[in-house]
């Protein structure tokens, strides 16, 4: 029985919706539960944007059912959700520090703790010096990080976050991250939309994959990983070797090598015959695919 401790910050349960002659989402489900952090992946145009407007009662799913926090979509609940969506929406004639305010109070805080809260924010993404500025007069990436700043203000319970490293260099891109790891590590529940796989490698433990409009991976990175992973394993080592006479090929891959095994060969079995062979292994693990390696499989068999 799920308790309180135990409940999702979000189920969405089987959600369709058809715009015209085309069903854009088909039978999506996924769950974030308190302290995760879920990437929702796919393609351009596979849904993922329609099903996070459904999730946050946005758009009304012709089909399905969303639990926020164990209940109803409610102005309470929605009041502890924070949203930064792709296409990005601050007031450019008005000043960052009355704007962060302003949204803060629109999420039930009081004018003094969201000025607090404001200040410290620009402070912790490094936007401080621009609190005078108007929204007009920052650059691209430099209004995200306002706009990130706005999402989090309120200190939500569940954080959506649709591209949101999109027009970021790699250190505001950072600070983001650590940002988003901080709150998670705290408590607080992260639908991370992308289709930068890499980004959800590094940040995410779960993971729902959607093409045209339909689920085709849920679960654990790791678990996923290793369902399409290849009889292989990859090895780091400074010196030259021979290759190995339980392994079907040897590549290059990055600073080490990948060991193709031959059928029914344990992992363990060609680690001894290379330190047999007196190779010194700085490296070995078990080789499993990168999501985007897996992603690329997955979508070119559904579009072949």
């Amino acid at each position: 029985m799920t308790t309180p401790l135990t409940m999702p910050s979000v189920e969405a349960i089987d959600l369709w919706k058809r715009y015209g002659d085309r069903d854009v989402v088909q039978g999506v489900s996924l769950a974030v539960e308190r302290g995760q952090m879920l990437g929702l992946v796919g393609p351009n145009g596979s849904g993922k944007t329609t099903t996070i407007r459904m999730v946050l009662d946005i758009i009304r799913p012709d089909r399905g059912t969303v639990r926020l926090f164990g209940g109803r979509i409610s102005q309470a609940a929605q009041a502890k959700i924070g949203y930064l969506p792709e296409e990005r929406g601050l007031y450019k004639g008005q000043r960052v520090l009355p704007t962060l305010v302003y949204l803060a109070e629109l999420k039930g805080l009081a004018h003094a703790e969201a000025q607090t809260r404001a200040y410290e924010m620009l402070a912790r993404v490094g936007m401080a010096e621009h609190a005078n500025k108007k929204v007009r007069e920052l650059s691209r990436g430099m209004g995200q990080l306002v706009q990130f700043a706005a999402t989090v203000l309120h200190r939500p319970s569940f954080i959506v976050l649709d591209e949101p490293f999109s027009g970021l260099d790699p250190v505001n891109a950072r600070i983001m991250k650590e940002v988003m790891g901080e709150l998670n590590q705290q408590g607080t529940s992260v639908l991370f939309s992308t289709h930068q796989m890499t980004d959800v490698e590094e940040l995410c433990d779960n993971v729902v994959m959607i093409n045209r409009g339909a689920t085709v991976l849920n679960g654990p990175l790791l678990d996923i990983k290793r369902r399409y992973a290849d009889n292989a394993v990859y090895l780091e080592t400074a010196a030259p070797f021979a290759s190995p006479a339980s392994a079907v090929e040897v590549v290059g891959r990055g600073r080490g090598h990948l060991i193709r095994l031959r059928p029914g060969t344990a992992p363990e079995i060609v680690l001894c015959e290379l330190l047999d062979a007196g190779v010194r292994v700085d490296r070995y693990e078990l080789a499993t695919p990168s999501l985007e390696e897996i992603f690329i499989r997955i979508v070119g068999e559904a579009n072949a």
